[in-house]
């Protein structure tokens, strides 16, 4: 099943910036070949479902290694089976509307 997520981890314990545990996350989903996109709070990712929830996984398991003891992490789930769907053309979609009010 296609999904498509956003995710937003974050190490707890560990002080006020969290730029370095972020950029470990965005490495190991960059390197996943999954289709993805940085927000300010988060990463969108696309892809199928078994395949997005392994990068999840091993961003916990990477953020735990750097030695952070507590991580949250706010996961928001899309799924459609009428129509293929991807980040980009729900972005285009909005953009295109914003075009003409």
């Amino acid at each position: 099943m296609k999904v498509i997520v956003d995710l937003c981890v974050v190490p707890i314990g560990v002080g006020v910036s969290l730029s370095r545990y972020v950029a470990e996350c965005e490495r190991i989903i960059r390197d996943s070949g999954l289709t993805y996109r940085l927000h300010g709070y988060g990463t969108n990712i696309e892809g199928e479902w078994d395949e997005v929830f392994r990068v999840v996984k091993a961003c916990h398991e990477a953020v735990h290694r750097m030695g952070v003891p507590r991580i949250s992490t706010t996961i928001r789930v899309g799924t459609r089976t009428d129509r293929a769907e991807s980040i980009e053309a729900k972005i285009r979609s909005v953009e295109e509307k914003l075009k003409n009010p």
